[in-house]
């Protein structure tokens, strides 16, 4: 029951928004063999003043906080980020270096909806 949390300089409007989430939502459950259902998606949207990073360069950024079951290999969560990460560069144009993805892996039953307290991740889920 994956929280993907978006922090951005970018100016979207809410049609680019919510294509932005679904193209997340999308490759998560790709890359991370899962379904769509369970996948939270938000995207706050800060004034340039508000984000940094020392490797930045001038433009637009944005950095991700994925928040995660534990089971996944590193290939396959870098292989998730480069996805979004490229695509936000070339959709939006943020350059390279402004870009980050940082993950917090959780044992499944931390993770839970109204519904559901999640399971632990296997690979024969997707």
């Amino acid at each position: 029951m994956p929280l993907l949390q978006f922090d951005t300089t970018l100016s979207l409007d809410a049609t680019e928004t919510e294509a932005f989430a679904a193209f997340v939502r999308e490759t998560y459950a790709e890359r991370m063999r899962t379904g769509t259902s369970h996948v939270a998606v938000t995207v706050r949207e800060h004034d340039e003043s508000a984000l940094s990073i020392g490797r930045g360069v001038e433009g637009d950024l944005l950095f991700a906080d994925a928040e995660v079951r534990r089971g996944r290999d590193d290939e396959t969560k870098r292989d998730f980020a480069l996805a979004v990460m490229e695509h936000a560069h070339e959709a939006y144009g943020v350059p390279t270096p402004n870009l980050k993805v940082v993950f917090t892996e959780h044992d499944g039953p931390s993770m839970m909806g109204y519904d559901r307290v999640g399971g632990e991740w296997t690979p024969e889920e997707g």
